[in-house]
Formats: C-alpha cells, sequence, structure tokens
C-alpha cells in the first residue's frame, strides 16, 4: 500500500481560521470522479487507507481529518465542535476541489454530515453512503460513546495502547492483527514519553450537552440521489426497523447489512469494500466531472 498525500485547507469559524488537514489518494487527475471520506466521531481519515488504496486507480479519494482530528487544528471553544461547523469546513473543502459534483461516503458523524448537506438545495453530492448511520440514532448506542468520549488516556507504549484500543473497539467486528493494525497506527499517537488518542477530548463538550441527536427524517427525505446504506447487523446506533425505513423513504436507499459487525464495519474488509466499490461504480456516470458526465 502507498501513502495518500496530505494536503490542508484553510477554514473559518467564529472563533477564527484553523486548518483542516485531508488525505488524498488517487493524484490530481481532474478526469477521475472525486469521493469524498468522512469519519466518525473521534476517528480520523486514515480510516479509509485501504478503501483509498483499492479505489485510486479510478477515483480521487478525498478523507479530511474533522476538526480536533489527526492533523487537522483543535478549535479554541469546545462548543464550536459541532456538525454545523464540520459541514461549513467540508463546504469549504469541495470548493478547494473545485468539484460541483462528488459521491460522499460518510460512516457514522460522517454519515450525518452527508445527509445534511445532501438535503441543501445546490450541494455537489451527486452519490451517498451512509455507514451505520440514519436518521434515528438508537439512544443506547449514543450511551455507549458517551462512555469513553473524550477521554484521555494515557499508555506506557504503542502496544499497551493498541490493547486497549481493541476493548473499546469491539463492535467493529473481528478482524486480524494487521487490519487492526490499520485502525490504530493513525489513531494512537506519541504524547511525550506516552501514547494517547489522536483526537481533542474537547470534542465530547457539546456531544454531552446535547446528549441526544435529533431526527433527521426531513433531511433525508430531501435527498434526491442514489444512496447506499451499510449496517453493521449488531448495530446499536442503526436499528434494523430504521434502515428498513430508509429504504422504503427519501432516496430509497440500496441496504447491505454485515453479520458479526456492530457499529460500525471500518470497510477494511473485502466484502465490505466491494460493496462500496461496486455502488460507486454503478453510479459513476452521476458525479463524473462535467466534461466526462451526462451533463
Amino acid at each position: 500500500m502507498t501513502e495518500p498525500e496530505l494536503r490542508f485547507v484553510t477554514c473559518a469559524s467564529t472563533g477564527g481560521l484553523h486548518r483542516m488537514a485531508y488525505w488524498q489518494w488517487g493524484g490530481d487527475d481532474r478526469r477521475k470522479p472525486v469521493v469524498v471520506c468522512v469519519h466518525g466521531l473521534t476517528r480520523n481519515g486514515r480510516d479509509f487507507d485501504t478503501l483509498g488504496a483499492h479505489l485510486a486507480s479510478r477515483y480521487r479519494i478525498v478523507c479530511p481529518d474533522v476538526a480536533g482530528r489527526g492533523r487537522s487544528d483543535r478549535l479554541p471553544d469546545p462548543r464550536l465542535y459541532t456538525p454545523l461547523q464540520y459541514v461549513a469546513d467540508c463546504v469549504t473543502l469541495i470548493a478547494r476541489l473545485d468539484e460541483e459534483r462528488i459521491a460522499w461516503l460518510g460512516t457514522s458523524m460522517g454519515g450525518l454530515m452527508g445527509m445534511a448537506l445532501a438535503s441543501m438545495p445546490g450541494n455537489a453530492i451527486r452519490t451517498l453512503i451512509l455507514n451505520d448511520v440514519g436518521p434515528v440514532v438508537d439512544p443506547k448506542g449514543l450511551a455507549r460513546i458517551a462512555d469513553y468520549v473524550g477521554a484521555d488516556p494515557r499508555f506506557p507504549s504503542f502496544e499497551a495502547a493498541e490493547q486497549a484500543l481493541r476493548m473499546l473497539m469491539l463492535d467493529f467486528g473481528p478482524h486480524t492483527d494487521a487490519q487492526f493494525r490499520l485502525l490504530s497506527q493513525h489513531f494512537l499517537v506519541r504524547i511525550g514519553d506516552e501514547w494517547g488518542f489522536a483526537y481533542d477530548p474537547a470534542i465530547a463538550v457539546p456531544f454531552r450537552e446535547t446528549k441526544e441527536v435529533p431526527e433527521m427524517w426531513p433531511y433525508y427525505e430531501r435527498i434526491a440521489c442514489p444512496t447506499l446504506v451499510i449496517r453493521g447487523e449488531q448495530s446499536d446506533i442503526l436499528p434494523l426497523e430504521v434502515a428498513e425505513s430508509m429504504a422504503a423513504r427519501g432516496p430509497k436507499a440500496r441496504v447491505i447489512s454485515f453479520a458479526g459487525v456492530g457499529h460500525a464495519p471500518t470497510l477494511i474488509a473485502d466484502d465490505q469494500i466491494a460493496a462500496v466499490a461496486t455502488f460507486l461504480d454503478r453510479n459513476a456516470d452521476a458525479f463524473a466531472p462535467r466534461a466526462l458526465g451526462t451533463g
């Protein structure tokens, strides 16, 4: 696997300017359709390395580190860590890419952002993939996440940190040691003589104050583009009945579930990558650059 290219874009908030990092696979070939991949609450853009390496020959894969995560700046006021700010930052990123038509793949928080953006008039999303999230979020899953988000533990070694992460991420489903290393190597960072997590613990402040995610059916029902919903069969975030309703309402999403997986599929296993690749390939004309598309 080769490495993605690290780039930055400057974004604005009421607290001033901040830099958002993003990782790009597939070079700058403007003939390639663009897929923007956005991670979950505490994660970062390197979660999509395996998927990006697989798709880079035919797509330009752009994976931001949302503010406060990975290589992106931390925000001066914890209350700026909101979906509204994250969506605004990604609008700035899409403008930097100079693309009028994109595909969006969002895991958990990234999927909530995708639903909000795809519902807006004039948005650039022409194909949408929602990874284990929907218009209704199960309170049980939110409670589980609230138990650990914002924690700022320290570990004496990378190995000790990775073992703790394995326990924390059991819901991701079974992974080989090599596959789990893909999830840990960019999430665990050296802090002085110890190891910790690559996100600002302050992201938990607005999350814990809100205590719930408002229902997003009005947003979902305004989405008009082809939509795929990926779900872990044991998910405590996306209930089965909500996924079934997503197949019947709004864009009438195609739903694919993966056995033995909770929240959320990591898109590292071959069958999960194949589901994403097949959907993108079938809908590539919808988000191809204008010169190559149908209009």
